[in-house]
């Protein structure tokens, strides 16, 4: 199960020595600087690349029908891992 909000920040400020308040708006404003520079690609060193992508047009079905449809182009944030972070994440699949 997936660490919660507070338990992310009780971590991040027992590591730290900040307050669990402190730590929060220091997470806060880490996620709104992300989102303001995603368009030109918002880079975490050692985690990973937030990136605004264009996806192009593209046929599909409606998996309930079958029918094709025409998918319109549009734009997609994505998150790329670093390879650090693969790395580190799959040491043990090897």
């Amino acid at each position: 199960m997936p660490m919660t909000k507070s338990q992310v920040m009780t971590y991040m400020a027992k590591k730290s020595g900040l307050s669990k308040k402190a730590t929060g708006e220091f997470i806060q404003e880490l996620v709104v600087l992300a989102y303001k520079e995603a368009k030109k690609g918002f880079v975490i060193p050692g985690l990973g690349k937030l990136v605004l992508v264009d996806r192009k047009a593209r046929m599909g079905r409606n998996p309930k029908t079958g029918e094709t449809i025409q998918i319109p182009a549009k734009k997609v944030v994505k998150f790329r891992i670093a390879k650090q972070a693969k790395d580190a994440i799959l040491i043990y699949k090897k």
